[in-house]
Order: C-alpha cells, then structure tokens, then sequence
C-alpha cells in the first residue's frame, strides 16, 4: 500500500514558523504497494463503517490529512498525530508528540501502526525506513490543485476503508466552491491582491495551490509579475507598495502581524489595502493546508472581495 503521488513539492507554508518546511516535489499521493487502489470499487454507502481489511491503527505525521482523515470518517481509526495536527479538536484527545518534520521511525512503530500517513513528498527518507521494517504508508505530499487535491482525499478514503465517505466528501466541497463562486461579486476590473506568508514578505503566486483558491474569484496576484522562478517568491517591500493591491490576505498571524502591524511598516500606511481597511487576517493553518477546511478559506475571501466593492 506504500505509494507517493507523483509531483514535486514546491513550499506550502504554515505561517513564518514554516516557511523553512516551503520545498517541493512533483509526485502524486504514494502507498507502498505497487499500485493504489481506486475508487471505481469501492461499493458501501458513505455511512457505511471502512471495509474489510482496513487499517486499524492509523498514525498521521501531516496535518492535512489529519483533517481529512476525520472529516471522511476515520478518525477512530487513528491512534496518534504530529505537533501540528490540532484540528479538528478531537485530535487533542490523541498521543501529538510526533514530529512531521524529523519524523523518527522508532517514535512512529511504537503506536504499531498498519498505515502511517504522510505529506513528505519523499523528502526525509521516512519512507525507506518505514519499508524497512514493513509498516505501510500513504504519502500524498502538498497539492498544487484543487483537483489535485480532491484526488488526495479520495486516495485517502481509499487506503483507510473509506472510499464512499471520501468521494461525498469531495462531491460537497465542489458544490460548496461553485456555489460561493456563483455567489460572489466579481467586478469588471479584476481587483488585484497580496498573499503574505511572512513578514519578510514570502508570498505564493497564482500557480500555487492558494493562488488557484483566490483566482475563484477573479482576484489578480500582483506576485505574478514579479518573474519569479519559483511559485514561493519572497518580494522586496518596494515591489510590494509600488504595486498597491486592492487587498492584503495576512497569512502569518499567528506569529503578530495584523492589520495594525502592516500599517505600521514604512511605507504601508498610504497603499490602498490599508486606507480603506482591506488588509484582511487570514486563519494561517488554513491557508497553508489543502484539505476539507479550504471551503473555509474561500469563505473569507469572497467576504473580504465583497467588503472591498464597497466605498470606503
């Protein structure tokens, strides 16, 4: 069951603190067998308990699996998380102590896990270790898709006798997302943005996983014409003012930086965003994962498109 899917990690961070963990691999969701299964067979209802065979013991070292993990049904399947997987609350109750970026395999076999969950990309030599000592695993490292995504839960539900539950699960999130998008104003001239990810000024381009959320809704990333080689560019503030986005979406609260902060910087205080109270404090786990939560995001965003059509 031990797979990887094939693309290479580019960065997703979570907040400043994670900006080191931003690297990248171009592989799809992965399992140790030689091929994952698909969802063409599952067959019970998505109340259905997992199937028969499914892991037990599961032990997820990737907060956003963790969330979709639960969110498909299979939180009682898993018996211990890493540092960062504190959502959804029920994972407080779980053993947390694991560590997703070192992940040691004697930690990890000390659960006795039948499948370990992964978002490495390869990237620790974790998988080795684990196939080492024959403990399967499931590494679905960051999407840069939506639809890559939504095949990652769906591998998910597949691999933990979910299948069913995962596929609803998909199918209401993209009914969610099309219905925000067919709700939300988008004006005739696109209104422009700036993602940050830390206050150094890490940002993420419209190539990006987040970059594609924010295109939903017609929203023009000024990191594009920066040229950047990479979907995770970090800009100078200079860049940043002369553009003057319509709107500032903070990715790095959690480590201090609010509206407050932004307008405190030199040469923010006359950019557009903060005149008219556009610079917009985002939930940084959510910003930097992929998984069911994203529907949460967009949430924000098209609230904060709309606050940004009306005059200030």
């Amino acid at each position: 069951m031990n797979t990887r899917t094939p693309r290479v990690l580019v960065a997703l961070v979570a907040g400043f603190a994670l900006v080191a963990a931003a690297c990248g691999s171009d592989d799809d969701a992965t399992t140790s067998a030689d091929a994952p299964p698909t969802t063409e067979d599952a067959a019970p209802a998505a109340t259905d308990p997992p199937a028969d065979g499914a892991p037990e013991r599961i032990v997820s070292i990737a907060p956003t699996h963790t969330e979709t993990l639960f969110a498909i049904g299979a939180g009682d399947q898993v018996v211990a998380v890493d540092q960062f997987s504190y959502y959804p609350p029920e994972t407080a109750d779980l053993p947390n102590e694991l560590s997703s970026f070192e992940p040691n395999v004697e930690a990890i076999a000390a659960f006795e896990p039948a499948l370990v969950v992964l978002s490495d990309g390869g990237f620790s030599g974790i998988t080795e270790q684990l196939d080492a000592i024959g403990i399967e695993w499931w590494d679905g490292p960051p999407a840069s898709s939506l639809d890559e995504a939504y095949a990652q839960m769906k591998e998910l539900g597949d691999v933990t006798g979910n299948a069913s539950a995962a596929d609803a699960l998909v199918a209401e999130m993209q009914a969610e997302i099309e219905q925000i998008v067919a709700d939300t104003e988008v004006p005739d001239d696109a209104l422009t943005y700036f993602h940050e990810i830390s206050p150094d000024l890490f940002t993420a381009t419209s190539e990006s996983f987040i970059g594609e959320v924010y295109s939903l809704l017609g929203l023009q990333n000024i990191a594009d014409a920066a040229g950047a080689d990479t979907n995770f560019p970090q800009l100078n503030a200079e860049f940043v003012i002369e553009a003057d986005p319509d709107l500032i979406f903070l990715a790095d609260t959690m480590i201090g930086e609010s509206a407050e902060t932004v307008a405190s910087r030199d040469g923010w205080a006359e950019m557009s965003a903060v005149v008219d109270g556009n610079v917009i404090e985002m939930d940084d786990d959510i910003a930097s994962r992929w998984g069911p939560r994203i529907v949460d995001y967009l949430v924000a965003v098209s609230a904060a498109v709309e606050q940004a059509l009306v005059p200030a």
